[in-house]
């Protein structure tokens, strides 16, 4: 992409506070956005050929909104948790493995997408979000969930398409969790804590896919305490 087409997009960026720079073969991120650190809340760069992610990201004080989807990164810098007012973050289809140990002061972090990725946990960082309703880590290599987990403050946590055989039962301590996403996992029934269905606040308990018939599901104990909060849900949005 030519330079003269790069400064109409930096112009008009510095104008509306959202630069989109989508599917453009860019190989890094456009040094010169680092003129606009004060001025953008949004930057969408999917759909690129991005390997690294610079420090500089550091810098973008106002940024509310993060998307760098099918992309290339294998790690992301600590100075992305200086963005004390980002909101969202989309990290679909990249090659990470861990997340940078400052990603837990990503303290206005509402909404989190690291699908597609190659984490083999569930990085602990997150538990120490306060505001964070969503966070999808579907299409990953985890393969079990540890106690951390308790901490977690999302609303809806997706686990899909992971090697998941072990749960932590301390899940069912989350304090807002409403909707857990298990499809399509390594899960054999014993493995799953009754405590989720006899004892949380989870309301939508998604396990298809895994090394049981759901029906056996129904014959666990506190199957019925669960139904009523589906149910109850379910009359909530009806």
């Amino acid at each position: 992409m030519g330079n003269s087409a790069l400064k109409a997009h930096l112009e008009t960026a510095q104008k509306t506070g959202v630069f989109q720079l989508t599917g453009k073969g860019l190989t890094e991120f456009p040094e010169d956005l680092q003129k606009l650190t004060s001025n953008l809340r949004t930057i969408d760069l999917s759909n690129n050929k991005i390997e690294l992610l610079p420090p500089l990201i550091g810098k973008f004080s106002l940024l509310k909104s993060l998307s760098l989807n099918n992309n290339k990164l294998t790690a992301l810098p600590e100075e992305l948790g200086k963005l004390k007012k980002l909101e969202t973050l989309h990290l679909n289809g990249n090659h990470l493995r861990q997340l940078p140990a400052a990603f837990g002061q990503l303290s206005a972090l509402k909404t989190l997408s690291l699908s597609g990725n190659q984490l083999r946990t569930v990085p602990t960082q997150l538990c120490g979000l306060r505001h964070l309703d969503v966070v999808d880590l579907s299409k990953n290599q985890i393969q079990n969930v540890p106690d951390s987990v308790g901490e977690l403050q999302a609303i809806e946590l997706n686990l899909n398409q992971n090697q998941i055989s072990q749960i932590s039962v301390q899940i069912s301590h989350c304090p807002r969790l409403k909707v857990l996403r298990l499809e399509e996992n390594c899960l054999e029934l014993s493995m799953l804590p009754q405590s989720i269905l006899s004892d949380s606040q989870i309301s939508l308990l998604a396990v298809e896919g895994n090394l049981f018939e759901i029906k056996k599901l129904r014959e666990l104990e506190g199957y019925d305490k669960y139904m009523e909060r589906f149910t109850a849900t379910k009359k909530k949005f009806a």
